[in-house]
């Protein structure tokens, strides 16, 4: 087993995850303030799947997931658990239903910003990237519509190590998950 999240300890798993969702909020006004400017350019839209890849996660990501799956109503948490249990590293996201994430509103980070803009520096060269589908067209981007994506790995590398050190009392944790993994971890019960 992965992770042994049933231990008491302080502090308590909500206080852990702040820092988490603390970033994940701010990932999100930054993103929505991108979808609002350039909606027209954005081909991104609901049922949209093709980066739905079985994605390994941070410790924090993961134990954020599985919280989330906690709370979701028994049968719900079971057909999640199943699919978990049946995906292979190289199959679609385990959270793929019908070309809709079953968990859309506990999404790791990373699924939140694609499709956007994003900033990166690749063998000393900067550039920006995002889905073919999106900006066709524009030949410039204001600064403020691209995310940095060093910058937004380095903040969750920050976080997550002080999530791991916040926990390390209580379990003990590889360097990533899947999703299929982070979906099999055992929670209890706030």
């Amino acid at each position: 087993m992965i992770g042994d999240t049933g231990r008491n300890s302080s502090p308590s798993l909500h206080a852990r995850l702040k820092n988490y969702r603390q970033l994940i909020s701010r990932v999100d006004e930054l993103c929505q303030g991108i979808e609002k400017q350039f909606h027209s350019a954005i081909a991104c839209s609901d049922g949209c799947d093709g980066c739905c890849r079985h994605l390994s996660l941070f410790p924090v990501e993961g134990i954020a997931l599985a919280a989330a799956l906690r709370d979701l109503p028994p049968a719900e948490r079971r057909h999640l658990q199943e699919r978990a249990r049946t995906t292979l590293p190289t199959d679609p996201c385990p959270l793929l239903g019908q070309h809709h994430c079953l968990m859309y509103q506990a999404r790791p980070l990373i699924c939140r910003t694609h499709g956007l803009p994003l900033l990166m520096n690749r063998d000393g060269e900067r550039r920006v990237d995002y889905c073919p589908l999106n900006f066709r067209g524009l030949t410039t981007l204001p600064g403020a519509a691209v995310i940095h994506l060093d910058r937004l790995n380095e903040t969750l590398v920050a976080v997550n190590l002080r999530f791991m050190s916040d926990s390390a009392a209580t379990s003990p944790w590889p360097e990533r998950l899947t999703v299929a993994q982070a979906l099999l971890l055992k929670m209890p019960h706030p």
